[in-house]
């Protein structure tokens, strides 16, 4: 099993929008970075728990911890004229752009914070913090353990 980080705007799709999705969960489409599709399609697995990020807000921060249930997935808004995501050199036969399934796990006690997440060393290496414009990115188990804790204090 994985760890990783996955960037979301609220006012777009926030964490209460994928609980309200139930058991079905979402796809994560409409990245458009390859290097994030790239983690998509070839190291995240079904099974792997993801920190749901709310990114571009007043208090960005981690929300919950979500679960990726499917991968390998054609990104349907690469398909879509009508997507603002839409990509006509995508097609079904040759996906340019792959998502995945995630479902929501459960909410974190309290947001924890970019702000009180830069505040300790042990997290200092951690690509939230250094490379964080990734909206796809890994979490090492240390610090995916780190933050656990966090959210008890």
């Amino acid at each position: 099993m994985a760890y990783w980080l996955f960037k979301s705007e609220p006012d777009v799709f926030g964490w209460d929008d994928l609980v309200a999705k139930g058991e079905a969960g979402e796809e994560w489409d409409g990245v458009r970075n390859y290097q994030a599709r790239n983690i998509l399609r070839d190291e995240i697995k079904v099974g792997d728990y993801a920190f749901f990020y709310h990114s571009s807000c007043k208090e960005p921060g981690i929300a919950g911890i979500c679960m990726v249930t499917e991968t390998g997935l054609t990104d349907p808004s690469s398909l879509d004229p009508a997507s603002n995501y839409y990509d006509p050199k995508s097609s079904p036969d040759n996906p340019r752009w792959i998502t995945i399934n995630v479902v929501a796990d459960r909410a974190l006690k309290r947001v924890i914070t970019l702000k009180e997440l830069r505040q300790h060393e042990a997290l200092s290496e951690m690509v939230l913090l250094n490379r964080g414009r990734l909206s796809v990115q890994p979490v090492s188990e240390n610090e995916w353990e780190y933050i656990l804790g966090l959210e008890k204090s």
